[in-house]
């Protein structure tokens, strides 16, 4: 075979191996479109439409009077498909939207808008992001009025989408208890822990898988609709709340403590009214909510003498003392074993009554009545733990809720010491929700109650669930025993370590709590500072405790630092409350006009004194519903002047009641003290001074 030869049959065989090659691609094509073709129609419709989870929109959260606390606020993305809108339409309206939509961004020119509406509409790309900036709703109202967008979704291609944030209209007001959740699903509070109701059910809708990656939804029969989340409701009092936290910031800003905690709880039903947390920010300046002290593991602490009202309690049923018998302390010191029990005062009480020993908080006293009683049995002792429920968590409402530690008899780490010092709150972690609970039992006649924060989760008139108050002790003690622990309790604010706190208006009973922190294995001069009681005391409302971690400066006890918070709080408590101050409603006076009497109020928010004038069927001249006004009787009527509480100057605040005086003030960022009852008949600094922050105002009442 000559060479000629070879290379012919070569190129032969390739020429047949091409012909064959270009018969099978007819036949391949012909087998996907017929034999195949449904099966690789599918695969596309599957890649380039989904359907897609459509989020529910959370449910709200409000406190007990319907404020609302948390509620999602809808944004939305505003996209295009350019090639939907008519030639003609598009051309009349291009020039216009490009000019709104400059003047509504501010970040482009107009024709940069319309250049790059008009390349997306040649190219024809069906849907263009026209601004990363998310709009509000009166935005999207506004929009919808456009040209081109005004033909809709259908007839001028432009798309809304919807995005949800969480919005809380009173800012940080209890912002670790509303709590937070993320995108993984991990929070705290009441978003966390009631997530199930609040996140309702995801619907699902069809979606396009455009160039680029992005996805644009299509109307679809089926569509599935998202159910919106339940609401829930909670049993805060947003005036309470923020006068805990002013209260406590206040105090911790003073004291350059490093974090501190407030529970307010209604003593009938267990109704947590507020709850703050105030923790030093890493970056040293001011203080944020941060860490649930209050009822997390973080906030079991040895809570110190405010324990001692637990060992009173087991000592009193056991009937091994009575409160008129004495007991000597000494010059303030007593060894049990290896260990020196003392009194904060240096030298000592001597000899005490056991009702001044409860009053003064001497250590030495309780810690030997405790020793000689029950060291025999420490188990008895500890029965009464068990006893009043503080040795297990409650199951709050929240996730989070901290397990209380006692160390036990018989178990590793129990000594000759343990008992004495437990009696005095020591070799013991409570958190401040377990201790409030203890008072709060006390306050009610002995019955403890289950501290709730939740009363109702709903949708609409539709109530889910419904919480109601929980007995969890009918009676932590007898009656009689009840009445003396309430006696020793009063007694501390009127003779002991937290009469500074004593009030004239109403009556406090509670009890100080000055605990040693432990640091590196040794008990140091820094404090855990407490003041845990109830007011009024005759006839309790309300059970409080305030706990202030580390504060500086002279006389660091919790009579110092924490007891002045509480009476600030309960202060104010007491004048916006008409059910415990009914001197301080508004009251109606009498003034003649023409003859006629006339019932008029002397100032006040004008949207309230219009509801009474209408209810009275009288006259009343018309005002803006948000402003402040002053009135008087004028012609068988009464007329409304402005009292005007904008400017950057000291506010007139004369004839307002107190909580309304208080409102307005503190807003100016005063400070306020006041003596006397009704509302306001002077004040220490003149309306229209230069306003101070910081400064603080007198006001007397009557």
């Amino acid at each position: 075979m000559n060479f000629k030869k070879s290379i012919l049959i070569r190129v032969r065989v390739v020429f047949i191996l091409i012909a064959l090659c270009s018969a099978a691609i007819p036949y391949k094509v012909a087998k996907l479109q017929m034999a195949e073709g449904d099966v690789w129609r599918e695969k596309a419709e599957t890649i380039n439409f989904q359907y897609r989870e459509v989020p529910a929109t959370r449910g709200n959260i409000y406190a007990a009077d319907g404020s609302l606390l948390a509620t999602s606020l809808p944004f939305y993305r505003v996209a295009l498909d350019p090639t939907i809108a008519k030639s003609d339409r598009y051309k009349a309206g291009i020039d216009s939207l490009a000019k709104m939509l400059s003047g509504f961004y501010k970040d482009k020119s107009a024709s940069s808008y319309k250049r790059m509406i008009n390349d997306a509409r040649l190219d024809n790309k069906r849907y263009l992001v026209l601004n990363r900036k998310q709009i509000g709703y009166q935005g999207m109202q506004e929009m919808s009025n456009w040209p081109i967008f005004r033909e809709g979704r259908l007839g001028g291609g432009v798309i809304f989408e919807k995005v949800e944030k969480r919005y809380r209209p009173f800012n940080s007001l209890a912002s670790r208890t509303v709590g937070f959740l993320n995108e993984d699903e991990y929070g705290a509070g009441i978003e966390y822990s009631f997530n199930n109701y609040l996140q309702g059910q995801d619907g699902k809708a069809l979606f396009q898988r455009l160039a680029g990656g992005s996805w644009k939804p299509v109307f679809d029969a089926e569509d599935v609709k998202p159910e919106n989340g339940y609401d829930v409701t909670t049993t805060l009092d947003v005036n309470i709340q923020d006068v805990a936290e002013t209260a406590l910031r206040r105090q911790l800003t003073d004291r350059d403590a490093e974090f501190g905690s407030v529970i307010v709880m209604e003593v009938k039903t267990g109704k947590i009214k507020a709850i703050t947390n105030l923790q030093r920010n890493t970056s040293g300046n001011g203080y944020g909510e941060n860490y649930n002290y209050a009822i997390g593991d973080q906030g079991n602490t040895e809570p110190g003498s405010t324990f001692k009202l637990l060992s009173m309690l087991a000592l009193l049923e056991e009937n091994k003392i009575t409160l008129e018998e004495t007991i000597e302390t000494g010059n303030g010191a007593h060894k049990f074993y290896n260990r020196t029990m003392r009194d904060a005062k240096n030298g000592g009480y001597g000899t005490l009554t056991i009702r001044e020993a409860f009053e003064k908080s001497s250590n030495v006293a309780v810690s030997k009545l405790v020793d000689e009683h029950f060291g025999a049995s420490p188990s008895k002792f500890m029965a009464y733990v068990d006893k009043v429920g503080l040795r297990e968590p409650f199951g709050f409402q929240l996730i989070g809720e901290g397990k209380p530690y006692f160390n036990k008899p018989g178990e590793k780490g129990w000594s000759g010491v343990s008992l004495p010092w437990i009696s005095i709150g020591y070799e013991v972690k409570l958190n401040p929700l377990h201790t409030l609970a203890l008072y709060n039992a006390v306050a009610n006649g002995g019955k403890m109650m289950k501290p709730y924060i939740v009363q109702s989760v709903s949708k609409g008139n539709i109530i889910e669930e419904q919480y109601q108050p929980e007995v969890i002790r009918k009676q932590i003690a007898s009656e009689k025993n009840i009445k003396l622990l309430q006696g020793l309790l009063e007694g501390v604010v009127e003779n002991g370590t937290a009469k500074n706190i004593a009030n004239a208006d109403y009556k406090i009973a509670g009890k100080t709590g000055t605990a040693q922190k432990l640091i590196n294995g040794q008990y140091s001069r820094i404090y855990y500072t407490s003041f845990a009681g109830y007011f009024p005391a005759d006839n309790p409302k309300y059970s409080m405790i305030v706990v202030i971690d580390s504060p500086k400066g002279f006389a660091a006890y919790g009579g110092d630092v924490s007891a002045p918070v509480f009476k600030e709080i309960a202060d104010k408590i007491y004048a916006l409350d008409i059910e415990l101050n009914p001197d301080n409603q508004q009251e109606i006076f009498r003034a003649e006009a023409d003859g006629t009497q006339l019932p008029y109020v002397k100032a006040g928010k004008a949207e309230e004194l219009q509801g009474i004038f209408q209810q009275l069927g009288l006259k009343a001249s018309a005002a803006n519903p948000e402003e402040w006004v002053k009135t008087v009787a004028q012609d068988a009527s009464v007329q409304m002047s402005v009292n005007d509480t904008d400017k950057s100057t000291v506010p007139d605040v004369s004839g307002l009641p107190l909580r309304d005086a208080l409102f307005i003030l503190e807003n100016k960022g005063l400070k306020v003290n006041y003596t006397g009852k009704g509302r306001v008949k002077a004040q220490s600094i003149s309306a229209g001074t230069e306003l101070r922050p910081n400064a603080t105002i007198n006001l007397v009442l009557g």
